[in-house]
């Protein structure tokens, strides 16, 4: 993987981009941080290409080092890679083999740069700011690498740490970590938080005082055990890992593994519970290695014609990436020893409801189901988006192939979204009185109410109405019911509700990984209330914009109503709708 991308790096140190792309400012330190895990895992200086090209890595990551230093001050993203890929070098600048070839401007640039601290929670009350908590994790690297190298005599590493922690006890009653507390209605629980831990832990592995890891392990353990906690009811059994919000996909997959060899290396992983996180971790790897990977050329394959992905993740920076945790991995799986032998451990039937965040204002959480018989297995999350224009949020069932949606635009996927004059809203974001239990049939649902209407920016609606749902499964049937009621008489100007049918990689995916089958999703109506009609199919499959993380959408069903609505206070308006989704293997 990095024998196909260090020929990219150019002689000032930024980066090359594929075709068809834009290189980014942090490419830099994300090439660095590859080459500095390399050579902590291999000891190597020089590395051969496929093609026979020799490349020397003290070299490159100086020239890596040298462009990120003098980036733009806000791409710190790129800065903390490129600390920590030159920290792989050595603990200290005078056993520094990068330190060693820097030049003195570099130096002194590095030494300023690494001294600067951003709050960004403070930044992210600016609506103009792109701020995410996760960054909290970028102030840590550039503590790390100033202390260890000997630029400074005060350690802020510890302080930094207890920061993170404290935002994220604040931000959330069940401490997970808001990626985004200030933006939309907030409560932004993605990936970010195990990207956050994972970035973490490797900081302070590299840090110069091995005392201080031990004193701040327990504390990033309180939040890590959150997430491992999860990883059980959330990984499916073709080991598709996280599936909802940014960032999914191929990253979606290396944070969970670095995640779960990371708690065993460090223990928090009891005895008993071994055999189980061995399971995820085999399906967690072989989901990864057979949907992302060319394994005939060896780089990563997240953006193609057939699917697409985050836009800050180029090419170059996913196969950046992916070499940095392929080698993480080998040097964790070694110290771990053992090995994932062992029968897997059966799938299990049922669903629960894991709290984020519970408040006055809001609710927020995650309600997981799985049918060990038919296969199906749904992440419906109810949290905020962060960003607009994204259906990565939205509150539906989650499920790569049987249920999709597409990857960077919005759109109501398996949820009514209702225009009024003055606001569009959609049942998703936040609730109130959010319960899961089981009802007739061994069903099992999910319900929650909506006090205020939400609008597809985030922001509560006040005096328009509410909204009462429910999402009832029962084996591979779903069942979804919508009600709701203005305050006032109130003209519904359109309803718009969209089913995207979509497949998966034609080339690069498991043949245990589900599908639809020839009957679809076996759609009803069951009530409706609004009066909706089936618009006719829209085929995708020739547009770009139309892609999943996993494949291709390749027709939208559109239910709707195009004309107005009078819709009257203390009259309940519902809409109901079935799936029966005919499942079947991608391989088949």
């Amino acid at each position: 993987m990095l024998g196909h991308n260090l020929g990219a790096i150019r002689q000032d140190g930024t980066i090359v981009p594929v075709e068809g792309e834009q290189s980014r400012p942090d490419e830099s330190g994300h090439a660095a941080m590859a080459i500095g895990e390399f050579y902590r895992a291999t000891g190597e200086s020089v590395l051969k290409s496929p093609q026979g090209q020799s490349f020397d890595l003290v070299d490159l990551a100086a020239r890596c080092v040298t462009a990120q230093a003098f980036s733009g001050e806000e791409n710190e993203n790129g800065l903390a890679y490129a600390a920590l890929g030159l920290l792989a070098f050595g603990p200290a600048k005078d056993r520094n083999l990068v330190w060693e070839r820097l030049l003195d401007p570099t130096r002194e640039a590095l030494d300023r740069r690494l001294l600067m601290r951003t709050d960004h929670d403070e930044l992210a009350a600016d609506p103009a700011n792109q701020c995410y908590d996760h960054f909290q994790s970028f102030n840590v690297a550039k503590s790390v690498a100033r202390f260890s190298l000997g630029l400074s005599k005060k350690d802020e590493t510890g302080r930094l740490l207890d920061r993170f922690v404290e935002r994220v006890n604040e931000n959330s009653s069940a401490g997970f970590m808001d990626d985004a507390p200030k933006m939309g209605i907030g409560g932004m629980f993605d990936i970010s938080g195990v990207m956050a831990l994972v970035f973490m832990r490797q900081c302070i592995q590299l840090h110069a005082n091995m005392h201080l890891r031990e004193r701040k392990l327990p504390s990033l353990r309180t939040v890590a055990d959150k997430y491992l906690r999860l990883l059980p009811d959330m990984v499916r059994s073709d080991g598709l890992g996280w599936a909802y919000g940014r960032k999914v996909g191929a990253y979606g997959q290396m944070h969970l593994i670095s995640l779960v060899l990371q708690a065993m290396r460090d223990g928090w992983i009891g005895a008993d519970q071994r055999d189980l996180y061995n399971d995820i971790l085999r399906r967690l790897f072989q989901f990864f290695f057979m949907t992302y990977l060319d394994q005939e050329h060896g780089y990563l394959v997240v953006r193609d014609g057939e699917r697409e992905t985050n836009p800050t993740h180029t090419s170059r920076v996913a196969d950046y990436d992916g070499a940095r945790y392929l080698c993480q991995w080998a040097r964790l799986a070694r110290s771990i020893g053992g090995n994932l032998g062992g029968a897997p451990v059966a799938p299990r039937s049922g669903g629960r409801y894991v709290i984020f965040d519970k408040a006055n204002r809001k609710e927020q959480g995650l309600f997981l189901y799985q049918d060990s018989e038919s296969g199906l297995h749904v992440q419906l999350p109810l949290v905020g988006g962060g960003e607009k224009d994204s259906s990565d949020y939205l509150a539906f069932p989650h499920c790569p192939g049987l249920f999709d949606w597409p990857v960077n635009r919005y759109l109501p996927v398996m949820l009514p979204e209702l225009k009024f004059a003055n606001a569009t809203v959609i049942p998703s974001f936040y609730g109130k009185k959010c319960v899961t239990g089981m009802g007739l049939r061994k069903s099992i649902y999910f319900r929650f109410e909506q006090p205020d209407l939400i609008s597809v920016d985030q922001k509560i609606v006040p005096d328009l109405g509410n909204c009462k749902v429910e999402w009832k499964f029962q084996g591979r049937s779903v069942r979804s019911e919508f009600t709701f009621m203005v305050k006032t008489t109130t003209t519904l100007e359109s309803l718009r509700y969209v089913l995207p049918i979509a497949a998966p990689h034609s080339r690069y995916r498991l043949g245990t990984t589900f599908a639809l089958g020839a009957e679809g999703h076996r759609c009803s109506i069951e009530k409706d209330d609004f009066q909706c009609v089936w618009k006719n199919p829209e085929v995708v499959s020739e547009e770009p914009l139309f892609k999943t993380c996993y494949g291709k959408i390749h027709y939208l069903q559109v239910y709707a109503r195009e004309h107005p609505l009078v819709m009257r206070p203390g009259q309940q308006y519902k809409l109901i709708i079935n799936y029966d989704p005919d499942i079947v293997f991608a391989g088949e």
